[in-house]
C-alpha cells in the first residue's frame, strides 16, 4: 500500500537511504547521490513537514519512497518538454528509493504507477522527473515506464516528462 509517510516511517526511510549510499561507495550502485549530502535525514524530514513524502509499506516494512509534489528544479527551465503546461500543471517524482533488499518485485513500478494515477486525479497535465546522467538504472526504468527524456542539464542531471491523459 502506498501512503503518506509518518514520522514513524523515517528511520526505515533513511535506512534505504544509507543502503543505497554504501552500495555507491562499494561500487555496486552508480546513482550520482552523495552521502551526507543527498538524500539524508533532512531530506526526509523537510518533505514530511511539506506532507509530500510517501511510503511504499506492507506488513509494517516500508519497502520503497518518494516525494512527490509540484516543485520543479531551477534546472527544468531548461527542458525541452514534450507536454509543456505551466508550472501550477506539474507534479514531480523526486528522490525514488526501493529497499535494495527488494528490488525486481516491482516496487519502483508500483510506485510510478502511483505517481501517475494521483497526477491524472488532481489534475496535473504533465509529470516530470529528473536523474543523475551516471543512473543507469534509472536512464533504462523510466522510458519503459512511457517516460521520455527531455534533456541532460549541468551535465549531470536528466529530465524525463510524460502526460497525465487530463487536459
Amino acid at each position: 500500500m502506498i501512503r503518506k509517510a509518518s514520522i514513524q516511517d523515517i528511520n526505515q526511510i533513511t535506512a534505504i537511504y544509507d543502503k543505497i549510499h554504501s552500495l555507491e561507495e562499494n561500487g555496486v550502485y552508480t546513482v550520482g547521490w552523495k552521502r551526507g549530502i543527498y538524500p539524508t535525514l533532512q531530506t526526509a524530514l523537510r518533505a514530511l513537514d511539506r506532507d509530500d513524502l510517501y511510503v511504499l509499506e506492507s506488513d509494517g516494512h516500508i519497502f520503497a519512497s518518494a516525494v512527490i509534489n509540484s516543485e520543479q528544479l531551477p534546472e527544468y527551465t531548461a527542458g525541452k518538454w514534450k507536454y509543456p503546461a505551466n508550472d501550477d500543471e506539474v507534479l514531480v517524482l523526486h528522490t525514488l528509493v526501493v529497499d535494495p533488499d527488494s528490488t525486481h518485485r516491482g516496487f519502483g513500478t508500483e510506485f510510478v504507477r502511483f505517481y501517475e494515477s494521483l497526477g491524472r486525479s488532481l489534475g496535473y497535465r504533465a509529470l516530470r522527473i529528473d536523474t543523475q546522467t551516471k543512473n543507469r538504472n534509472a536512464r533504462l526504468f523510466y522510458p519503459g515506464l512511457g517516460f521520455r527524456e527531455a534533456g541532460i542539464v549541468d551535465s549531470e542531471l536528466r529530465l524525463w516528462d510524460s502526460r497525465t491523459g487530463t487536459s
